[in-house]
């Protein structure tokens, strides 16, 4: 995004921190949950300090466990604010669904939600499937697209054993592509294994922070043979329109590179969740 885009947004939420500020204190807390991860967590504690400065009592809720866990809380009203992804929210809600590209996505996803449910304004940051391969790889064969790997042979894919089944697995290569390639369950070890050249494609979620780290090429994906999943707030009908307001000016303003900044800062220097989310609200202009 543009800095004068980034400008422009940071400029409206301060006036909607302006005149949210005569939030009631004494009100029933807001809930905000997380999954037992660092990257949701962090982006929870974003939304939490966004509305605490805006005058808004917060009930952290963090590491919940998996969508098994916290989507029952949230439509049992114990859980009011989180942050999810689409496509993977989709799926987790309508199985058969279609959609792949991010806007027809975040559509269903509003369509899919049980009442009570709304997903608010969608983030341009995303944590999505996505195939890497080293750049050492991607210089010697001329890749920048999953497209450019149809003229590569003997191509080793490597990723969770599932992805041997999944529909832009092996199969969807070869459909969408015409890409052939030789699958490698390598699990945990996906990333270390491409770099030890023991594989040269992993398939790896795009916000994870070994990607910038380790100096990884993402393959773009113009036949969009990966579900999108942007990050997206979903609230309950506790939280009212002001609030609203204010977690949609977060989604507006993080970006795709923000939010593997954010999760590069956790593994590097190691900082709490709440560190990295106020320098970044900071940065942003979100809070004073």
């Amino acid at each position: 995004m543009k800095k004068s885009t980034k400008s422009a947004i940071a400029l409206s939420a301060v006036a909607v921190l302006g005149l949210a500020g005569c939030a009631d204190s004494n009100s029933e807390p807001l809930v905000i949950g997380s999954q037992a991860y660092y990257s949701n967590e962090i982006v929870a504690e974003v939304y939490a300090q966004v509305l605490e400065d805006a005058g808004y009592s917060v009930d952290r809720q963090f590491a919940l466990g998996q969508r098994d866990v916290y989507v029952p809380a949230l439509l049992a009203g114990e859980v009011d604010l989180f942050p999810e992804y689409t496509g993977n929210l989709l799926q987790y809600f309508d199985p058969e669904a279609t959609a792949t590209a991010e806007e027809d996505v975040y559509q269903a996803l509003q369509a899919a939600l049980p009442a009570g449910l709304t997903a608010l304004a969608l983030s341009g940051a995303s944590d999505q499937d996505s195939y890497n391969v080293t750049s050492d790889f991607a210089m010697k064969n001329n890749l920048t697209s999953i497209a450019d790997l149809a003229g590569v042979s003997g191509i080793r894919l490597g990723g969770a054993p599932e992805l041997a089944e999944r529909p832009y697995g092996p199969t969807g290569l070869l459909s969408s592509y015409g890409v052939t390639v030789e699958f490698e369950a390598t699990g945990d070890t996906t990333v270390e294994s491409l770099v030890a050249g023991l594989i040269d494609m992993a398939n790896v979620y795009s916000a994870d922070p070994r990607i910038q780290q380790l100096g990884l090429v993402t393959l773009t994906d113009p036949q969009g043979l990966f579900l999108s999943s942007n990050l997206v707030p979903i609230a309950s009908d506790a939280v009212n329109q002001e609030a609203r307001d204010l977690i949609s000016a977060v989604s507006s303003a993080m970006t795709a590179a923000d939010l593997v900044a954010l999760n590069v800062r956790s593994v590097d220097e190691q900082l709490s969740s709440a560190e990295i989310a106020r320098d970044w609200l900071l940065s942003e202009g979100l809070i004073d």
